[in-house]
């Protein structure tokens, strides 16, 4: 029999269906590749347990502009922190942030896992790293303000470098000290490298790190006016709690909302402490 008969003189069956499966199939490439890509988030931040010491960051705001905070274990005794504020809104800086955060955890891995090392040389080099990769994918210059640091359990010790960040502040008995800026921020020049002292963190002291964007907080009403500033942080921070890292930032962030009253809520303000329990 004349299988054209079987169709009433048209087309087989199958070869039809198979150029309506090749048909689909150009037509989803073709979607495929005109489709826009995937957008790209940083990872999550879970802080680790660290033995002897409580750590925790707090977010407000809209997530519009560059804040990122991330920590990760390097070693057995190392915990790494940092806090980036990469400029520019979001949507436009968010590649840098994954390219940043990629950095921190590979790279910061590699240089403080090993047990005995220059710590200090280590910090300087994970920064040059980020840097020039910071100036890489934003293909020119990007300001990059950070804070950066490695606490070592056993000692106590924080080594950090501060790349044009707003000061740390480290409360202990004898008061709140600042730990200042030790270089110019990531993104702007190749070679600029971050000086990385070592300072100690007595049991029962306190590291607080805030954003700009919590600093430069305007008040509104209730006889506020300027911005909030790193004078107003501190006199916070000294009668802040000091029974819980979270506590801390909750305690910082609840008096910048009071000092900004009905104005509108500022963009990315962050706060990140690290408490020395025993």
């Amino acid at each position: 029999m004349n299988p054209m008969a079987l169709n009433g003189g048209c087309r087989p069956v199958i070869p039809m269906l198979a150029s309506a499966l090749s048909l689909s199939a150009m037509l989803s490439r073709f979607h495929s590749a005109d489709a826009p890509p995937a957008v790209m988030e940083p990872a999550p931040t879970v802080f680790p347990e660290i033995a002897g010491a409580d750590i925790a960051a707090v977010f407000v705001g809209r997530r519009l502009a560059g804040d990122f905070y991330d920590s990760i274990r390097v070693s057995p005794e190392r915990v790494l922190v940092g806090l980036l504020d990469v400029a520019g809104r979001r949507e436009e800086n968010r590649n840098l942030l994954v390219a940043a955060q990629e950095v921190f955890r590979t790279v910061g891995l590699q240089l403080f896992s090993p047990r005995d090392i220059n710590e200090s040389d280590a910090m300087t080099e994970l920064c040059l790293r980020i840097n020039r990769r910071l100036i890489h994918v934003s293909r020119g210059v990007h300001s990059c303000p950070a804070f950066i640091a490695c606490y070592h359990e056993q000692f106590g010790t924080l080594c950090y470098t501060n790349a044009g960040h707003t000061p740390a502040l480290l409360r202990d008995s004898t008061g709140i000290a600042e730990l200042g800026s030790t270089g110019l921020p990531l993104g702007l020049f190749s070679h600029a490298t971050c000086e990385a002292p070592t300072v100690g963190i007595a049991k029962q002291s306190s590291l607080l790190l805030v954003s700009r964007g919590v600093i430069d907080c305007e008040g509104h009403g209730n006889g506020h006016s300027g911005g909030f500033g790193l004078e107003r942080v501190k006199d916070v921070f000294r009668s802040a709690p000091a029974n819980a890292a979270r506590v801390v930032c909750d305690f910082v962030l609840e008096a910048v909302a009071q000092f900004t009253g009905k104005g509108p809520v500022c963009d990315d303000r962050t706060a990140l402490a690290l408490l020395r329990t025993a």
